[in-house]
């Protein structure tokens, strides 16, 4: 049995894509026992996998705003103490970041890390051991395939998120069936049109499936609240903890979304998914591995509301 730290901080979706990492390394080595560093706001992610020992979170995007501050150094070392607690047979950095380097690099264990070629920064003399994994490769692949060199396994065929959530039946939810629609990103570039959220909406009702409009900021609500206004039957979900949110999606009929978290994470809970792609290529970043999600869309070609419906209905689950 092996002591395994995994170094996956962020994104929600890159901590998504990380996922099939741990059952990778479980389907080679049942007894294997596996940590997990993450950003505290993601947690609950990996916290899903049933592989995963200890998630140890981390602050790093709230500390680096107030690093002067004391109660920020008292966390940091709370964190460092707690790290180091622990030695491990393996630490694995699939982030390839200056963040995710220095994280690895405090903690006990030998560091397995990309190769100068591999990684977005040049962060090789952070590690103990370096591999290369090709950049063509999709991301979740990338992560996959650093940790089966860094463990000498060969990476599985089918690609396993690992992951459940329970459905929840919230009372603020629309009776009946219900799709999730995921229409905010941080990138405006990567937003689909308003009025065609509408539309879909619209058709969605028409077969009697309610839509819930979800939101992570103040101005993602305003943005849900125009598109629910004129749906029928539309609901603005309140704002969710990724726990609850999970457990929305667990039990939505289908859910619809741009290329955010929460659509990579609807996709690995084995949910109906369609991702819209209008400015990222989903080749390197889609919806991966996942039998019941469909990519639409690509770099300048947002899909129209007709392909996604077309998908929903090849799916068979709004018809």
């Amino acid at each position: 049995m092996k002591k395994i730290l995994l170094v996956k901080t962020s994104s929600l979706g890159d901590v998504v894509h990380n996922l099939p990492v741990a059952s990778d390394i479980l389907a080679a080595a049942p007894g294997n026992e596996i940590d997990w560093v993450v950003e505290e706001s993601f947690a609950a992610i990996p916290r899903l996998h049933r592989g995963v020992t200890h998630v140890l979170p981390v602050a790093i995007r709230r500390w680096r705003s107030s690093l002067l501050n004391g109660g920020t150094r008292t966390e940091l070392r709370a964190f460092l103490n707690g790290l180091r607690q622990t030695t491990y047979d393996l630490v694995i950095d699939t982030q390839g970041l200056l963040k995710s380097a220095l994280i690895a690099y405090a903690a006990r264990g030998v560091r397995y890390g990309l190769d100068f070629a591999s990684a977005r920064e040049p962060l090789s003399f952070f590690y103990d051991r370096t591999y290369t994994v090709p950049w063509t490769m999709h991301a979740v692949e990338r992560n996959r395939a650093l940790a089966a060199q860094a463990l000498g396994y060969a990476v599985p065929a089918r690609v396993d998120y690992g992951i459940a959530a329970a459905a929840a039946r919230f009372a603020w939810l629309p009776p009946g069936r219900y799709a999730v629609l995921l229409h905010a990103t941080s990138a405006r570039s990567k937003l689909w049109a308003v009025g065609r959220w509408i539309e879909l909406g619209t058709h969605l009702a028409r077969r009697g499936v309610g839509s819930v409009v979800a939101w992570g900021n103040a101005a993602e609500r305003l943005r849900a609240e125009e598109i629910a206004r004129p749906v029928p039957g539309a609901v603005v979900a309140p704002g969710l903890p990724l726990a609850d949110a999970a457990m929305l999606l667990s039990g939505a009929r289908a859910v619809v979304g741009v290329d955010t978290g929460l659509t990579h994470l609807a996709a690995a809970l084995q949910m109906p998914t369609v991702g819209i792609y209008c400015a990222t290529d989903p080749a390197a970043t889609g919806l991966y591995g996942c039998p019941r999600a469909v990519n639409l869309g690509g770099i300048g070609k947002a899909p129209t509301v007709d392909e996604v419906l077309a998908a929903l209905d090849r799916m068979g689950d709004v018809s």
